[in-house]
């Protein structure tokens, strides 16, 4: 897993720490809301990457946050794909800008008398 990866992890179970404990709920009184363990409240707390997304998606719930969940991967911000559909434009310019030069220079051809 990327370092940057296991970093935002980490960062988002320290984040839901201090959110619970902002709160004044007990350990086991935030786990028994989010539906888990205390030990599995602590992995989630200590950005363990084996916590399932739903554990996640629970967590965040309860902060009133899960609603962004479903933007994470919205194909807007997906730069990848917004790099490989400039590239693809990019590419499909050239394709035509070189049809259209090929046309033209067939035009300019003196054409063989028979």
């Amino acid at each position: 897993m990327p370092i940057s990866s296991t970093t935002a992890i980490r960062d988002l179970g320290a984040d839901l720490a201090v959110a619970r404990l902002r709160r004044g709920e007990s350990l086991k009184v935030w786990a028994k809301r989010v539906g888990i363990s205390v030990p599995t409240l602590m992995k989630l707390e200590a950005g363990d990457p084996g916590i399932s997304v739903g554990i996640v998606a629970s967590a965040l719930w309860l902060i009133g946050r899960d609603g962004e969940l479903g933007t994470l991967a919205a194909p807007e911000h997906d730069r990848g794909a917004i790099e490989m559909s400039v590239q693809q434009a990019m590419d499909l310019g050239r394709q035509r800008a070189t049809q259209a030069a090929r046309r033209e220079l067939n035009k300019r051809k003196p054409k063989d008398s028979a």
